[in-house]
């Protein structure tokens, strides 16, 4: 698992389209050298190390993580953001993240705030039903906190150091970024789906819930 908190922002190197998506990305040396076989999310997705050295490494894409993710548009050169998966006895900071991606948001809206700047993000209805205001959400694998909520969009505000130090500082409106909701908040809707058939779908079409 991952905590939501940036370590690295790599430098996409090399993508590889062959029989499957591949990934070389080149990062500042951690003080821990990456080992073959440990999980780094990039952009917010969990990935296996299949190669590394001091200052690169190369993972595999899945099919399926290609289509949910934003993973196969990368090109030579992009910035993405890179964190190690926590270990026994780290430091619990962020939120528990799975590095497990959702799907995928668009910014709608980038709007100052004073020295911090605050996104709004379109989303899907499941995620946006999920979510709960000052609840946790990763975006491109950083955790931030939710400051507005509607039913099918979410606001959160950074600031200066997370815009600095992740990627979320450099996107605009019509940027699309991978979404990451908050594993507890899903397993409580989940328990508390209704059985009888009672959807968000039902209510609006009833007149019980507003657009």
């Amino acid at each position: 698992m991952f905590t939501g908190l940036i370590q690295r922002i790599g430098t996409i190197k090399r993508v590889s389209r062959g029989a499957g998506l591949v990934l070389e990305i080149g990062f500042e040396p951690w003080g821990r050298p990456l080992e073959k076989g440990e999980s780094v999310a990039v952009n917010g997705v969990c990935l296996t190390v299949v190669d590394a050295d001091a200052t690169r490494f190369t993972a595999d894409v899945l099919k399926e993580t290609e289509e949910r993710t934003g993973l196969a548009s990368l090109i030579p050169g992009e910035k993405v953001n890179l964190e190690r998966a926590l270990r026994a006895g780290d430091a619990m900071g962020g939120h528990i993240v799975q590095g497990h991606v959702d799907g995928r948001g668009e910014i709608c809206a980038k709007t100052p705030k004073g020295r911090d700047f605050q996104l709004k993000i379109k989303c899907s209805r499941v995620l946006a039903a999920q979510s709960v205001l000052k609840g946790s959400i990763a975006i491109d694998g950083v955790s931030l906190t939710i400051s507005g909520l509607g039913l099918d969009w979410f606001t959160v505000d950074l600031i200066p150091t997370t815009a600095a130090e992740t990627t979320l500082g450099k996107k605009k409106p019509g940027d699309k970024v991978n979404l990451e909701g908050d594993v507890i908040g899903k397993y409580v809707a989940k328990a508390a789906k209704p059985s009888g058939g009672l959807t968000e779908e039902a209510l609006l079409r009833a007149g019980f819930m507003e657009e």
